[in-house]
């Protein structure tokens, strides 16, 4: 399945609505736009299908120890890109959640294209192009330099509501939401705080 895109920009996420528990906006960001805008000014709209939620007391949580130069972003306000490298190749993009000091984020695990990106010579089809956290940050251009940053309009990245269409078919049951473990963790496996819009094409894995 391909979720429709709305033929128009639709209204930017505001901090304030991320300033809540992480497992919360986690499952409210599927179906939401992510914008990529380039150095160019064009813009690239996808739609988010599949997140993690990472919060304090969770191992997997890159601060569940403690405050490092790596992780400070997360226990700043929310509404700011955390971005890491992980193997030493793949960037992994997450959206800051929660109060201050209260450090979680959301992992943008995949999200649905609206068209191919800017110099893409990928043989994979379009719907697969951001069917991975690694993915999406290589397809968006995604890397370390925009971690730290707001996601607001204007900036490189942004976010934009669910359309009201869309928003009615997942709160009516038609777009079914998928509930599940996280995917690649030695800690914190067990913890059910994957979601995923169930019959997407651009899913990473069921």
């Amino acid at each position: 399945m391909l979720l429709p895109f709305s033929p128009s920009p639709l209204p930017p996420i505001a901090a304030d609505w991320l300033a809540r528990p992480s497992p919360a906006i986690a499952v409210d960001l599927l179906g939401c736009a992510l914008v990529r805008q380039f150095e160019n000014g064009s813009t690239l709209r996808s739609l988010i299908v599949e997140t993690e939620a990472y919060a304090p007391d969770d191992p997997a949580c890159h601060a569940y120890r403690r405050r490092t130069p790596r992780n400070a972003v997360m226990f700043g306000p929310a509404g700011y890109s955390y971005v890491y490298l992980i193997y030493g190749m793949y960037h992994c993009l997450n959206v800051v959640t929660d109060a201050e000091d209260v450090p979680s984020a959301v992992l943008i695990r995949a999200v649905q294209l609206q068209q191919e990106p800017p110099g893409d010579r990928s043989p994979q089809p379009l719907a697969r192009l951001g069917a991975g956290p690694g993915k999406l940050c290589r397809a968006l251009q995604i890397d370390r330099s925009h971690s730290g940053q707001p996601f607001a309009p204007g900036q490189p990245l942004w976010l934009e509501q669910r359309s009201p269409s869309l928003d009615q078919q997942i709160s009516e049951g038609a777009i079914a939401l998928h509930q599940t473990t996280r995917i690649g963790l030695t800690q914190g496996a067990d913890i059910p705080w994957r979601w995923y819009i169930r019959d997407s094409v651009a899913v990473s894995k069921r």
